[in-house]
């Protein structure tokens, strides 16, 4: 007499039971790695960007107006993306210290420095 070939029922479940209690293992893992991997492109957003704004300076004697200057003097290649907002308009931007007037007695403007505008719980990246 042949066997029918194929799964039973009882085989099918204990597949199923073992990829269920991997997959309960491994995806609380892959998000804290997620939330790792966005903080180091923050990190690294935040310092490539910084150094633009260094080197700006430098060449200008001044620091630039806005991030979209960096891009269009080709400092930058696009304005920089947060990426915990992923969006581009989301930074918070400061202006330079110490410096209350420009040449002209106006007040002075520019961007010195910028921060992460992400409000995350229990996380605080505004002081990135």
């Amino acid at each position: 007499m042949k066997h029918p070939r194929g799964f039973t029922l009882i085989e099918l479940m204990v597949v199923m039971a073992i990829v269920a209690t991997l997959l309960t293992i491994v995806t609380p893992r892959y998000f804290a790695h997620l939330e790792r991997a966005r903080e180091t492109a923050l990190r690294e957003t935040l310092a490539v960007t910084r150094d633009a704004i260094d080197k700006f300076l430098a060449d200008h004697d001044r620091y630039p107006n806005t991030l979209d200057e960096l891009v269009d003097k080709r400092y930058l290649r696009s304005a920089p993306i947060d990426p915990l907002t992923e969006r581009s308009d989301s930074w918070t931007l400061l202006p330079p210290p110490g410096r209350l007037e420009d040449e002209g007695g106006a007040p002075s403007s520019g961007v010195w420095d910028l921060r992460s505008g992400a409000v995350e719980e229990g996380k605080s990246y505004d002081q990135w």
